[in-house]
């Protein structure tokens, strides 16, 4: 069970906008740092797909006033590794510290955010590396699969529609210049959540950050298209993110990827959902556990897994966000096998849009579902993973405590009702990459 006063934690708002939330966990001398700015490849400016992600490739390599050596230097002298993720909402870098260097990576983190170098030099060996990881993600049918499903669901010209990490040729049209303007227009303090974890009092961590960041000013933007920053303040700034829904679904979408060279295919099944907001989210959630989660896979997983014997894996995933997201079936199985695994995957889905799930199903998933949440809150990093996903989407700083009531009280119609809504298969967006033939 949830502790009953929860996890307590306290919010402030420095003058120059920077959100901080602050979690004091004296056990151990250590701090967990999560610095996310709310800008990520969504943003991208039209044509310069890949922007975000070419950025945070070389945001710790010279910041500040420290050239890429020297913040080399500092993380190797206090045993510090960074990571620096980019989702389509956000740039987020943490890291893990002792209590005595917290105001030395604050600093650091935030010259990262702040004031990356950007140099001509970092950038074409990180535009290597970005270039790299496409050419992998060009190998693999499972990441194939992944991505083109997302334009079929939403549209090319959808937010969500477009490649997160740019491809080949735009990741080589972006400059040093443009990296440094696309910083300067969406990289203002307040759109950035810091949130502390750890051995700090919350008075400690606004000092601390005050020192190192108070003086971080925002700037305004020179890149964008009208229409293409009207677009991008709405997702930023809070506004209906539901102005932005999905195209309205169609008929049945299904697109083929040969690869023959491949030993095995992977198949993608998706629909478009809800937003992070909707009252139904805990319904869904629930609903897609006991479809492709639960267990090893779900559903999904013991029939074509587990009962067939025909695929590596097989299950579902759900991403309710700012936009309607995605309810994504997942399987990766031999090429002989692909059109069999569909006919089972549509006979699951079919099987929960007509039927919904059992009384057992569903106080199993929910069982699950609210015994993972103190699970998810052990360490420092999980904690402060849980509160930025609270600040992102508005939740409340009580959210560990009312969130195992909110599960408990999904009902079987509830899940029916969510299953009914979705899962359509006549609306379905499917792609087959691998070594597989259209018959």
């Amino acid at each position: 069970m949830t502790p009953t006063l929860g996890l307590a934690p306290v919010r402030e708002q420095l003058a120059n906008g920077i959100t901080l939330i602050v979690k004091q966990t004296p056990t151990q001398p250590a701090v967990t740092i999560s610095a996310a700015m709310s800008t990520g490849s969504l943003c991208d400016p039209l044509g310069g797909e890949g922007t975000a992600h070419l950025l945070a490739r070389v945001l710790d390599r010279g910041a500040g006033t420290r050239t890429g050596d020297e913040v080399a230097d500092v993380l190797d002298l206090h045993g510090v590794s960074p990571s620096i993720t980019v989702s389509r909402h956000t740039t987020t870098v943490t890291c893990d510290c002792l209590a005595e260097d917290v105001e030395t990576m604050l600093e650091l983190v935030a010259d990262m955010l702040r004031a990356p170098a950007c140099s001509d030099a970092d950038t074409e060996i990180c535009r290597g590396q970005l270039l790299t990881r496409l050419r992998q993600d060009e190998d693999s049918p499972a990441t194939r699969a992944l991505e083109a499903v997302m334009p079929l669901l939403y549209g090319e010209d959808h937010p969500y529609g477009r490649r997160p990490k740019g491809s080949p040729a735009t990741v080589q049209s972006i400059d040093r210049t443009q990296l440094l303007e696309f910083h300067a227009a969406r990289f203002p303090p307040d759109r950035l959540t810091v949130v502390l974890v750890g051995d700090i009092s919350v008075s400690g961590a606004v000092a601390a950050l005050t020192r190192v960041s108070g003086a971080w000013r925002g700037g305004a933007d020179p890149l964008m298209s009208a229409a293409h920053e009207l677009m991008i303040e709405r997702l930023a700034f809070g506004e209906p993110w539901s102005r932005l829904p999905p195209p309205a679904a169609g008929s049945r979408r299904r697109l083929v990827i040969p690869m023959p060279a491949k030993a095995q295919a992977d198949i993608v099944y998706g629909f478009t959902t809800i937003v992070r907001s909707d009252p139904a989210f805990y319904a869904y959630w629930v609903m897609n556990n006991v479809l492709g989660q639960y267990g090893i896979g779900g559903r999904l997983g013991r029939s074509i897994r587990e009962q067939q014997g025909m695929a590596y894996y097989a299950g579902s995933m759900f991403e309710a966000g700012h936009i309607a997201g995605p309810l994504l079936v997942r399987a990766g199985v031999n090429a002989g096998n692909v059109d069999r695994a569909l006919e089972s995957i549509e006979a699951e889905v079919v099987g929960m849009a007509r039927d919904g799930a059992t009384d057992d199903e569903v106080t199993s998933a929910k069982r699950y579902l609210v015994g993972s949440i103190p699970r998810s809150l052990e360490t420092n990093a999980g904690i402060a993973r849980f509160l930025q996903t609270t600040e992102q989407f508005g939740l409340g700083l009580d959210h560990d405590r009312t969130l195992p009531g909110l599960v408990d009280a999904v009902t079987v119609e509830a899940v029916a009702d969510a299953a009914r809504r979705t899962l359509r298969p006549e609306q379905a967006a499917i792609v087959i990459a691998g070594p597989y033939e259209e018959s």
